[in-house]
């Protein structure tokens, strides 16, 4: 027998349904899906205080919000799920829909959005039932609502199921390509491991984002012959980077020549850099070949860089740009086939300013910079540096060190490390050596790290100026870390663009800086 809806005209159960279907089929059909606006719509509907769609990521297991409405960004963020985990969990395990008709009093319930359970004295209800995409359960669809009424919850749980089964094409798409994610995300975390591994695994320890673009800038560069500038201050070991990249080129197994050009005396550098014939000068009893040529065919690492004479400057020119020397006291050019490395912690630029580094030999050796950061720039890499010390030195002094203590670690990473990673090897050596009891304490530690007075790191000025200064450096790390890109850097502090914005424009910070 046919039946009549008691409401008629705008009151229609059906022909508002109708209309909310046709908007959502009209909005999931466009190219670029706005899920929290179809959920919106819905919501609107159904008179929702909260509508959440999950997707499940079977490559971790986890389940995600993918689209909500009602839910700040955090509270979407932080809530993740594991089969079989809660009400949400146990929907994706076992694919039937669950009603919980009071959260408040309910203990499969998990509530990790921190909704609320009671609203104005009514008790609030969760509903959710799986999505399927070709038999298969890719995610949820769920709401919470205050019933304030005597009503079935069929109409409700039928609504989502048809929005679910809308979605269900573009929650796969979604699910697919965090799945890709994830797994780029684990390759490339794997191949940061290798390249680490690969470059000099015994000598540079570190994994911030910081040291592994500097095993990606060596990794590219190894294999050529470009000319290197390392740059970075004193003890950051600039050393390492330049053993790094000839032990992983194709002059490997040639001659690798160092030279400190600032323990060299004026008067001797030239005959140490190019040699000189005998005779040359009082004392040159015998024809000597110089640094260059000893390391033909290989490489030479010309560390102090920035403390070659002005005199020195102009053959270093000739050598970069004809690749040929002359010896002291001879006219007749030889030819050598050398890389040149460089290595420097003073400012050049300034150098340049006060007319005391040339130009030209500057833009001549600056072909491919690496930015070596300091110790107080990675901080993170402190503890697996402090492990490889500790080893270190219990081989090297017959110490059988076993561990370090978390305060101890804590007093290493808030110190600023002027000395840089030399300055950290000594004091782990020390404090080996004073250890006891088979374990590093605080007080093992050199007294002028354990306040910051005493280490004269104490920062000056009021504390607005100071953590002013503090949330300048974070933004700019949060810029380099994202090649430039404010809206990744605003989402990776959790901060909003508009924010972000505010914030560049307070310490007049250029993000295309940062672009690469």
């Amino acid at each position: 027998m046919d039946t009549l809806c008691k409401f008629n005209g705008s009151d229609c159960y059906g022909a508002k349904e109708l209309e909310v279907l046709l908007e959502l089929s009209s909005l999931l059909s466009n190219k670029e899906i706005d899920l929290d606006e179809a959920l919106r719509i819905l919501a609107e509907h159904l008179k929702a205080e909260r509508i959440i769609l999950t997707v499940l990521n079977r490559e971790s297991s986890h389940i995600t919000i993918e689209g909500s409405y009602g839910l700040s960004d955090k509270e979407k963020k932080e809530a993740v799920y594991e089969i079989g985990q809660g009400t949400i969990g146990r929907v994706i395990e076992s694919g039937e829909n669950i009603l919980v008709p009071k959260i408040a009093v309910s203990d499969e319930f998990l509530n990790l959005t921190h909704a609320p359970t009671v609203i104005n004295g009514v008790d609030v209800s969760f509903i959710c039932t799986p999505i399927r995409y070709k038999d298969e359960i890719i995610g949820t669809l769920s709401l919470h609502k205050v019933y304030r009424r005597v009503i079935s919850f069929d109409y409700d749980l039928r609504l989502l199921k048809i929005v679910g089964s809308m979605i269900g094409r573009t929650l796969r798409r979604r699910q697919e390509y965090a799945e890709e994610m994830e797994q780029l995300r684990n390759e490339n975390k794997n191949l940061k491991v290798e390249l680490r591994n690969r470059i000099m695994p015994d000598r540079i320890k570190g994994n911030s984002g910081k040291m592994n673009e500097v095993f990606s800038l060596i990794d590219s560069v190894a294999s050529t012959d470009a000319t290197v500038l390392i740059r970075g201050e004193s003890g950051v070991g600039k050393e390492l980077v330049a053993d790094a990249i000839h032990y992983n080129s194709a002059r490997k197994n040639k001659p690798f020549i160092k030279v400190n050009c600032a323990a060299l005396p004026e008067s001797l550098i030239e005959s140490e850099l190019f040699g000189h014939e005998k005779g040359s000068f009082t004392g040159a009893s015998t024809t000597r070949i110089g640094r260059f040529e000893a390391a033909n065919g290989g490489t030479i690492f010309l560390d102090e860089f920035g403390d070659i004479p002005a005199s020195t400057q102009v053959k270093l020119l000739r050598v970069l740009q004809e690749r040929e020397i002359e010896r002291i006291g001879s006219t007749k050019p030889i030819k050598v086939d050398v890389r040149i490395l460089c290595a420097t912690n003073r400012n050049l630029e300034d150098l340049i300013s006060k007319d005391e580094f040339r130009e030209d030999l500057y833009y001549r050796i600056n072909v491919f910079p690496i930015y070596i950061p300091a110790l107080r720039e990675r901080i993170n890499d402190i503890p697996i540096l402090t492990d490889f010390f500790i080893d270190k030195f219990n081989k090297r002094h017959g110490k059988n060190i076993k561990r370090i203590t978390s305060m101890a670690i804590d007093t290493l990473m808030v110190y600023h490390w002027p000395g840089n990673i030399r300055e950290l090897e000594n004091c782990i050596e020390r404090a080996c050596i004073l250890s006891t009891d088979q374990v590093i304490r605080t007080h093992n530690l050199p007294a002028s790290l354990q306040t910051a007075s005493t280490s004269e790191t104490m920062q000056s000025g009021t504390l607005d100026f100071i953590l002013g200064n503090m949330e300048q450096q974070i933004i700019m790390d949060a810029l380099i870390s994202t090649k430039g890109n404010s809206a990744k850097a605003a989402d990776q502090l959790g901060i909003t663009e508009r924010m972000m914005g505010i914030r560049i424009k307070k310490y007049e910070i250029d993000p295309k800086r940062f672009k690469v």
